[in-house]
C-alpha cells in the first residue's frame, strides 16, 4: 500500500503539471516560478542541513570497522577498514563515496537448512545491491552533468565530451544514451528489492517508495521527450537559459506539455531532497561513523560537555558514601561495613 500511494502521489504531480500546461498563463509559472522557487528550497535546504550536522558535537570517536585495529607492530593493521590516521580515514572516505566499498562488502542474513533440515544463519553476498547502486548513482551523475548543456552557452567541451561518450553506441535514432537505460535498470532493481523482500517491505515507509517512483518518473518521462514526443530542444534551451539569466520570456508554442511535466517533477525532486533521505549525499561526508579514525588506543578522549565544576565520583567513594544503606538492602559489596572500619 505504501508503494501504491507513492505512486499515486507521482502520478497526481503529473496531473498537476498537464493542467497547468494547458493554461498559456499556467506555462510561464511551470516554467519559471516552480523550478527558481524549488531550487532555492534546494540549496537553503541543503546547506542548513550540512551546516547542522557539522555543528553537533561528537565528543567519542564512535567509527564502525571492519577490520584489525592498529596495535602491536608485528600485528598486521587493516589500514582501510579501521584508519588510525588522517590520511587512511581519507582514504577510506573516498572509496566509501567513490566505489561504495562497505556496501561491496556488505552481507545478509538467510536462514538456510542442512541435510537433517535444520536451520542454520548464513550470511551470503550482496554484491547485486552493490551493482545496481553503482548503476543507478554514476548514470544520475552523468544524466545531470549531461543536462548542464541546457543551462551554459557555449557548451564546456568537458560537458561535450561526457555527452559523446554516453552515446558512443550510436544506437537508434535519436541517439540512445546508455545511461538512460543504465538508470532505468538501477531505479527498478532498488524499487524491486523493496517491494519483492518481505523483510525489507515491511520496513519500508512512503518515505522509501516515493523519491524511488519519482526518479523513475523523471527518466522515464525525460525519454519520452526525447525518444517519443522529440521536442524542439533549441526552444527548451531558450527557456532554461531564460531561468539561469533572470530573463523570462513567454514559453515558445512549439514547447511540448511533456517539457512541463519533467521540469516539474525535477522541481519536486530538488523541493523535497533535503528533507529526504536523499541527503545521504551530503551526510556521508559527516558521518562519524565513516569520517574519525579509529585512535582511542593512542588518545585518551574526554567528553568536551563534562562541566568542569562537577568533579569524579568513583565507585570506591560512592560505596563508601552509601555502604550501610547498601548493606541493609543486601546489595553486594566490595567491603563490608567491617571491613571498612
Amino acid at each position: 500500500m505504501k508503494a501504491i500511494y507513492s505512486l499515486i502521489l507521482v502520478l497526481a504531480l503529473v496531473v498537476i503539471a498537464t493542467l497547468g500546461a494547458g493554461a498559456a498563463k499556467m506555462q510561464t509559472i511551470f516554467a519559471y516560478c516552480v523550478p527558481g522557487t524549488a531550487f532555492a528550497i534546494f540549496v537553503v535546504g541543503f546547506v542548513a542541513k550540512v551546516i547542522g550536522w557539522a555543528k553537533r558535537p561528537v565528543p567519542f570517536r564512535i567509527p564502525t570497522t571492519g577490520g584489525q585495529q592498529q596495535t602491536l607492530d608485528w600485528i598486521p593493521q587493516n589500514k582501510w577498514d579501521n584508519p588510525s590516521t588522517g590520511p587512511q580515514t581519507a582514504m577510506r572516505m573516498f572509496l566509501e563515496v567513490v566505489t561504495f566499498r562497505s556496501l561491496f562488502r556488505n552481507t545478509k542474513v538467510v536462514l538456510k537448512h542442512d541435510d537433517g533440515k535444520n536451520p542454520i544463519v548464513a550470511y551470503v553476498s550482496s554484491k547485486w545491491l552493490w551493482l545496481f547502486a553503482i548503476l543507478f548513482h554514476y548514470s544520475f551523475l552523468i544524466i545531470a552533468v549531461r543536462h548542464m548543456r541546457l543551462f551554459l552557452q557555449p557548451v564546456p567541451q568537458v560537458i561535450a565530451a561526457v555527452e559523446f561518450v554516453d552515446s558512443v553506441l550510436q544506437i537508434y535514432t535519436p541517439i540512445v544514451y546508455q545511461t538512460d537505460l543504465l538508470i532505468l535498470a538501477g531505479a527498478g532493481f532498488l524499487l524491486a528489492r523493496r517491494l519483492f523482500d518481505a523483510k525489507l517491505r515491511y520496513i519500508s515507509l512512503v518515505n522509501d517508495y516515493f523519491p524511488l517512483i519519482l526518479i523513475l518518473s523523471i527518466a522515464l518521462s525525460g525519454m519520452y521527450m526525447r525518444y517519443i514526443a522529440k521536442v524542439d530542444v533549441m526552444a527548451i534551451k531558450d527557456v532554461v537559459m531564460g531561468l539561469t539569466t533572470f530573463r523570462f520570456k513567454a514559453v515558445p508554442a512549439t514547447v511540448d506539455v511533456s517539457f512541463f511535466i519533467h521540469i516539474f517533477l525535477v522541481s519536486t525532486l530538488l523541493a523535497y531532497f533535503p528533507f529526504s533521505k536523499l541527503m545521504h549525499l551530503g551526510g556521508v561526508f559527516l558521518s562519524p561513523t565513516r569520517n574519525l579514525p579509529n585512535d582511542t588506543r593512542m588518545h585518551h578522549h574526554e567528553n568536551p560537555w563534562n562541566d568542569p565544576a562537577v568533579k569524579p565520583h568513583s565507585y570506591e567513594a560512592y560505596e563508601n558514601e552509601f555502604r550501610e544503606p547498601m548493606f541493609e538492602a543486601g546489595l553486594p559489596l566490595e567491603k563490608n561495613p567491617e571491613e571498612a572500619a
